[in-house]
C-alpha cells in the first residue's frame, strides 16, 4: 500500500475557526488559525491548557469538523466533508499517537498493530506488523498482551500502530504525558528515528517547551489563536 500523493505542503488551513454550543451559550474554541505546514516538516503546537490546541489537532486530523474555513490535509480538501468523509481521509493519510495508547487489551502487540492494516485492506499486515514492532525495539515482545508491557513499551506499540500503515502524517498528542522522564526522552527519540526513516511530517501537540525544541518550528497557541510560530534552527 502506498501513501496518497501528498503536494509540497502537508496541511494547508485558513481562517480555521471552531464554535461549539449556539446562541448565547456559544463558545469560540479556535479563533481564525492560518496554518500552512510544509510536508516532511516536524511541528510542535505548543500552549498551556485550553489553549486550542487539542482542539486544533482534532480538525486537522478531521476527528472534528471546523465551524468555517478552509483545510487541506495530506492532499485532500478537508473543508466540506461530512464525518464519514473525513474518517476516509484519514485512512492512509493520518497516524495518532496518544498519551493513552489506546491498545486493544485483548490483543497481543503484534495484533494490536496488524488488525488495523487488515481492515485498510493493507496486504502483508501481519508481517509489516512485526517489522514496525521490530523497529521501534520490541521484536522480542510481539506475542505479550498491554498488560504485560511497560507504559514505554506500550506507547512504541501505539508508535509502530501509527507508522505501519506508512501515513505522510503523524500526530502525537502529548505522546510523553503518562511516562517518566527517561523514558519520554526514549520515546521521543523513537518517533522522531521512524518519522525520520519514513519521510512523514510529523505535529506533536505538546506544552514541553523542550521536547518542541527538538522540532524544525514552534507554533504557540493562546486563546485560540497563533502567538508566535517560530523556527528553532
Amino acid at each position: 500500500m502506498t501513501s496518497p500523493q501528498t503536494s509540497e505542503n502537508a496541511i494547508i488551513a485558513r481562517d480555521l475557526r471552531l464554535t461549539l454550543g449556539e446562541g448565547p451559550a456559544a463558545v469560540e474554541i479556535l479563533r481564525g488559525i492560518d496554518l500552512t505546514v510544509p510536508s516532511g516538516e516536524t511541528l510542535a503546537l505548543l500552549g498551556p491548557s485550553g489553549s486550542g490546541k487539542s482542539s486544533l489537532m482534532s480538525v486537522l486530523t478531521g476527528l472534528e469538523r471546523a465551524t468555517s474555513g478552509s483545510l487541506e490535509v495530506a492532499g485532500a480538501d478537508f473543508s466540506h466533508m461530512d464525518e464519514d468523509a473525513l474518517a476516509m481521509a484519514r485512512r492512509g493519510r493520518i497516524g495518532i499517537v496518544l498519551q493513552a495508547f489506546h491498545l486493544l487489551p485483548t490483543m497481543t502487540a503484534q495484533e494490536n498493530v496488524a488488525t488495523p492494516l487488515e481492515l485498510a485492506g493493507v496486504k502483508g499486515a501481519w508481517d509489516r506488523a512485526a517489522e514496525e514492532l521490530e523497529a521501534v525495539g520490541l521484536g522480542h515482545r510481539l506475542t505479550h498482551y498491554p498488560a504485560q508491557l511497560s507504559g514505554g513499551e506500550q506507547q512504541r506499540v501505539a508508535i509502530a500502530r501509527a507508522i505501519a500503515p506508512r501515513p505522510p502524517l503523524i500526530f502525537a498528542d502529548e505522546p510523553t504525558g503518562n511516562l517518566d522522564a527517561t523514558t519520554g526522552t526514549s520515546i521521543v527519540d523513537v518517533l522522531f528515528k521512524r518519522r525520520a526513516e519514513t519521510g512523514a511530517t510529523l505535529v506533536i501537540i505538546t506544552h514541553d517547551k523542550a521536547l518542541a525544541q527538538k522540532c524544525d518550528r514552534v507554533v504557540t497557541l493562546a486563546d485560540g489563536q497563533i502567538a508566535s510560530d517560530l523556527v528553532t534552527a
